[in-house]
Order: structure tokens, then sequence, then C-alpha cells
């Protein structure tokens, strides 16, 4: 599992570091990614084949840009028959990484031949991102659980929060019988506040299996918007909650 509290910058740098053909990215492109403020990543498209030895994967990043443009990365992910080695390729349109697909895994492979022919979709994530605080979450997210001490972690969670309307006692009965979780940040950028200090930003999502099978989430807002400029941590049960307060600290000078 990748690092939750991994800034743009370095998610930046970890994505182009890790990809076999980063030097095919356009100069001008990777200038720009430099100036990323925020970026948002989220699972494409996958694919598993056991019995034929083939695994791979497609993954959207996408940066809100400093000069208010935005700008996606596609990572392919993939590992060949017979080869136990993760790789990274990466290509900055859906129909380039059609085409890799093609190449790597034959004409067969492609799922989509309208972006294979370069036909691609409207960018739909810019004007969510464009938003900042705005809910830019997708429907249907990709989880990886690790099975570990996850009550412990939900315990700790919430006894950081400094929020009077953090999650209650009934939540917190809930969450002791967690046994696996994740932890996604979900939005990181730095803004300036009305009195003209900067403040830093971050949301995370730490999602639960619990014991009868189901899943909870807390939201947990981080940032450093308060008088004397220190670290403060809040809970929320929801995502428009936690976004909501955000938007809220941002604001009050």
């Amino acid at each position: 599992m990748s690092d939750p509290y991994e800034t743009t910058e370095a998610h930046l740098a970890r994505l182009l570091g890790r990809a076999l053909n980063s030097f095919d990215l356009p100069d001008r492109l990777v200038e720009r990614l430099g100036t990323a403020l925020a970026h948002s990543s989220s699972l494409y498209t996958t694919h598993h084949s056991p019995a034929a030895g083939l695994w791979r994967e497609t993954h959207r990043h996408t940066y809100l840009l400093a000069d208010g443009g935005s700008a996606s990365l596609w990572e392919l992910v993939y590992r060949l028959p017979g080869d136990r080695a993760v790789r990274h390729e990466l290509f900055t349109s859906k129909a380039e990484t059609c085409l890799a697909v093609s190449r790597l895994f034959g004409d067969g492979a492609v799922a989509d031949p309208a972006a294979a022919a370069g036909r691609e979709e409207p960018d739909g994530e810019a004007p969510e991102l464009s938003a900042l605080f705005a809910a830019s979450t997708p429907a249907h997210r990709h989880r990886e659980y690790a099975v570990e001490q996850s009550a412990d972690h939900a315990r700790r969670v919430l006894r950081r929060a400094e929020n009077a309307d953090r999650p209650g006692e009934q939540v917190a009965l809930l969450l002791r019988s967690a046994y696996a979780h994740q932890i996604t940040q979900a939005f990181g950028t730095r803004q300036c506040l009305p009195d003209g200090r900067g403040a830093g930003f971050s949301l995370y999502e730490h999602s639960f299996v619990l014991l009868d099978g189901s899943e909870l989430s807390l939201w947990e807002v981080e940032h450093t918007a308060t008088p004397d400029g220190r670290h403060m941590c809040e809970v929320y049960e929801s995502e428009a909650a936690a976004r909501g307060a955000m938007e809220h600290r941002a604001r009050v000078r």
C-alpha cells in the first residue's frame, strides 16, 4: 500500500521514477506537472487471468496545476506471462494506453476500440479538481484492505480528532470489531487564507471492514488553518461533512 500521507510532489516523483518509459513523456508536460497543487488517482480498468499468467491494471492520475488547468497521466501496470516482475508505463492519453495494451497483450486485449482509434472521452475530472474542496470521489472505489490492528487504528484516529462534532460512542463501538482497513488520500492542497496566511489541507478516508462483513469509513481532515498555524485533525462520518469543514476552515480569518 502506498503512503497515504504522500504529497502531490512526492506522488508525481514516485510515478515518474518507476515508469519504464518516463523519458518518452513530453518535456513541456513534465514541466507543467511540476507545478501541480493537488492530485486525484483512480483505478480505470483491471484484468486478471491467473490461468494465462496475465495481470494488468490501468490507473488515471489527474493533477490540478498552478495555472488553473489540469493534466492527466495514464499508468499501465502489468505482469507478463512467466514473469512475476511488476512493470509500470506512463502515457498522456487513454488512446496511447490502449495501443500499449495491444502491443503487449495482443489486439484482442483492447477493451475500448474507440479509445484505441484516438477518440478520447471528455476530461470529466478537471471541473471537480478545479472546484478544490468539492466532492469528486469515484462512485466505485478500488479497495485493498490490510488485515492488521484495525480496531486500534480506528481508536487512535478518533482519539486525535479535535472537532466537537466528531463521531460518537456508537461509531466507536462498531469500530471495535474492525479487523482490516485501508487509508486513502482523497485530497491534498495548500491554500492562501483570507488573512494572507498559507495553510495546508489534506483529506483521508480510513475505510474499515467489520466482523459482520460490513464496511465503515472515517473521514479525517488534517490542516494548519489554525490561529497559530499548528497542525489540527478533525474526523467526520461522511465525506460531505469533511469537505464542508475544509471549505469552512479555508474561509475563516
